[in-house]
């Protein structure tokens, strides 16, 4: 097969990170025109993509969310055509039109999952059977013996299973972690990430119901750790605590078991030095002030045996004041939106574009033949079977909760457990 052949790839999902619409309309974020439809609109403009669709459940939002992709992206970029075929059709609401749309496809095409974190296992499990290469945002899964089986099923299939874990791929924390091997053995780490309360509105439709804030915000620093300690330490404990009170009152009033911050503590074991164990805290919240300058508060501490790294990529020494707005920090590695000289789209360097282009070239390399799926899982990439301590702490963290106990993570042959 020529290894120039383009992919074909179905966007599951039609919300905030696809497309910037939300149910209120255009997005207030950081993401006001989107990632995942942009940065797939503009690898079609350079050649590595071809079909492109789309599935949500109500197919009645599409002609809104095409009229906003044509008036903030194809006149906004020289050379950007937004179409795309919509699943399901014009007035049909249809919670499985997924399978509708990946049914289209053939073996060897792509399927790039942004939709609740209670649905990823289902339509992932789907696109693998059928041969196709996914890439699902975090959480993969909330289950950890859902995990295991897309690494099985990936494996069976031969297709690439990524997990969309955009902060490996940015510069300073990949650097971090190159750091981090040098400083001996970890002693302790912790992580906080925190969005305003705006998000309860954005996210109303599952918040608390479908998932919670660990799994979606948390997610992005245990994998970063995870990923800094693979090969040299395994989580072994967790136990969970959480504050509750604004998402269920006015005026978000979201359901009653929802969570407004979740801390997690979790006991590593060193792989090399039985004396060694450290300690971890990750902390997410959704009900951050409003007007702070940030959409995402996010920083991580990581203290060993010869030194600490300390990182704050909410604030980069990039801060802009606006009369109307105030002050607001940027964090332009991430995505470029403003267009270059020549008018083009000019963030192919952001590390939210990187994160899907990598995906992209590493399904293209396969179906050339001139790499397996499983080489990824050596190259350092958030692939499904590089992600399993991921899903594990964050599962036992929601065991935790739910049971009001300290849940352990064991291994049993190959297999990680939870008890």
């Amino acid at each position: 097969m020529s290894s120039d052949k383009k992919l074909n790839v179905l966007m599951c999902g039609t919300g905030e990170y696809t497309t910037g619409w939300t149910p209120s309309g255009a997005s207030k974020s950081d993401k006001k025109i989107g990632v995942v439809g942009l940065t797939l609109f503009d690898l079609r403009r350079l050649g590595k993509v071809e079909k492109l669709s789309m599935v949500g459940v109500n197919g009645s939002k599409f002609p809104a969310i095409r009229e906003h992709l044509n008036a903030n992206i194809a006149q906004v970029y020289k050379d950007i055509d937004t179409s795309f075929e919509g699943f399901p059709e014009e007035g049909k609401v249809d919670p499985e039109a997924y399978k509708t749309a990946i049914d289209k496809l053939s073996a060897g095409d792509a399927v790039i999952i942004f939709t609740p974190d209670n649905t990823h296992y289902d339509i992932a499990k789907y696109a693998i059977e059928r041969g196709l290469h996914v890439l699902v945002t975090k959480p993969a899964v909330q289950f950890l013996k859902h995990h295991l089986e897309l690494v099985q099923l990936a494996a069976k299939h031969k297709v690439v299973c990524f997990v969309e874990h955009h902060k490996r791929f940015d510069p300073v924390y990949g650097d971090a972690k190159v750091r981090a091997q040098t400083l001996g053995e970890c002693n302790f780490f912790s992580a906080w990430m925190s969005q305003p309360k705006s998000q309860l509105e954005t996210f109303r439709a599952w918040a608390g119901k479908d998932s919670d804030i660990s799994y979606y915000l948390s997610s992005h620093h245990i994998d970063i750790h995870c990923w800094i300690m693979q090969g040299r330490a395994v989580p072994t404990r967790v136990v969970a605590s959480a504050a509750t009170g604004i998402a269920t009152g006015e005026p978000y009033n979201c359901v009653p078991q929802t969570e407004d911050t979740i801390t997690l503590l979790v006991d590593w074991q060193s792989l090399a030095s039985s004396r060694h164990r450290s300690t971890a805290v990750y902390t997410a919240s959704w009900t951050a002030p409003m007007n702070s300058g940030v959409h995402s508060a996010q920083h991580w501490y990581y203290m060993a045996e010869k030194g600490e790294i300390n990182v704050d990529q909410a604030h980069r020494g990039y801060d802009i004041v606006n009369d109307a707005t105030g002050k607001s920090y940027y964090n332009p590695f991430y995505m470029k939106y403003t267009p270059s000289e020549s008018g083009h789209f000019d963030g192919q360097r952001g590390y939210g574009y990187v994160s899907i282009e990598k995906f992209v070239d590493a399904a293209r390399s396969v179906n050339a033949g001139t790499t397996t799926a499983a080489d990824f899982d050596a190259h350092g990439l958030p692939t499904i079977a590089n992600t399993v301590l991921t899903t594990a702490i964050l599962h036992a963290g929601r065991l935790s909760l739910d049971e009001k106990r300290p849940v352990y993570i064991k291994q049993q042959g190959d297999e990680w457990v939870l008890e």
